[in-house]
């Protein structure tokens, strides 16, 4: 098996595709729109890449978040709020809060497990900064650490309920860049003593299934090098001082903030410590180079994913779609009471 997650290029799997997989053996798969017209076409995809690698448990993950970052659209699906709703509803009703994010977290991992969807890339655990870039903003669940923690907590045990696996991101936080990772490489300059912050709710949910790095420069760990390709911040902020032991995996190769040929990068996040590199958009030729350039998945990591997607129970009797999201609208609606 490859340490890499994959996308796949359009709604059903090519023949290229089919044969390449089966060869490389990648960990998972990430799911975009492109890859999404409806229930059917959608389950049938999930279908196929299972019966291709015989694996019922294949890491199959989307970002689902809610708000403006949702792959899953009306009308074939419900449109779910992004995470500054709870927070503004933890102002006036904290319990209420962490009410309703556990029954949206829920209804989400509902949507996706009916079409055979694995993994989440949820909850944001990015502690919002004032005058930060806005490519967090209101996905965040707020600017208080304990906050944060609780509403994703409740998001994580959503999720699992639901028979969904949540991704704990971006670490070691992301919520202090001042410009959009996906187009420029932020740095961070914040010092020790601020920087606990950001940590706090990771290392308050450091027994998360599953994290994500953040393409970002922290000066105060290492003043080279992005989260995702150091073995500085990889090994002795996440593992070590936020004690995450879970499945890490890097935030996307080919987002802007990282510089060079894919499979370079995808080799420099394993390198660094990541469990698993993550190359969304597709293309045959990075793919094939990237199977190229790593090693076989190693057995922490392999042991990390097979823990990872034992973590929650799917099946077994669920609440109906409609009576979550009506819990949850009940909730919200005391913000405009």
């Amino acid at each position: 098996m490859k340490p890499v997650i994959f996308g796949l290029s359009g709604e059903t799997l090519t023949a290229d595709e089919r044969a390449f997989f089966r060869e490389a053996q990648p960990a998972g798969y990430i799911m975009f729109r492109r890859n999404i017209a409806d229930w059917a076409q959608l389950r049938a995809l999930t279908d196929a890449l299972r019966d291709l690698h015989g694996r019922d448990d294949l890491l199959i993950m989307i970002d689902q978040e809610g708000g403006r970052v949702a792959r899953m659209q009306p009308p074939v699906w419900p449109a779910f709020p992004p995470g500054a709703v709870f927070d503004r509803l933890y102002d006036l009703a904290p319990s209420s809060a962490i009410a309703a994010a556990r029954a949206n977290a829920r209804a989400i991992a509902l949507t996706l497990a009916e079409v055979g969807i694995t993994v989440d890339a949820l909850p944001l655990l990015d502690v919002r900064q004032e005058g930060a870039s806005d490519i967090m903003g209101d996905r965040t669940l707020g600017a208080d650490p304990m906050r944060v923690a609780a509403l994703g907590r409740a998001t994580l045990e959503g999720l699992a309920d639901g028979g969904v696996v949540g991704i704990v991101k971006h670490m070691p936080g992301h919520g202090r860049a001042l410009v959009d990772s996906h187009l420029h490489l932020p740095v961070v300059d914040a010092n020790l003593n601020a920087l606990e912050t950001d940590l706090a709710p990771f290392r308050t949910l450091n027994s998360a299934p599953m994290g994500m790095t953040a393409h970002v420069v922290y000066t105060a760990w290492d003043a080279d090098r992005p989260a995702s390709l150091s073995p500085t911040i990889i090994e002795e902020i996440i593992r070590q001082r936020i004690g995450f032991d879970g499945l890490l995996m890097s935030d996307d190769l080919d987002m802007k903030a990282l510089n060079g040929a894919i499979p370079d990068l995808a080799a420099g996040v394993v390198a660094a410590g990541c469990d698993l590199a993550l190359n969304c958009w597709g293309r045959m030729d990075d793919m094939v180079g990237i199977a190229q350039a790593l090693p076989e998945i190693s057995a922490a990591g392999r042991a990390r994913l097979d823990r990872a997607m034992a973590s929650v129970v799917r099946g077994g009797d669920q609440p109906l779609l409609e009576e979550l999201l009506a819990t949850r609208d009940t909730l919200l609606g005391l913000v405009v009471a």
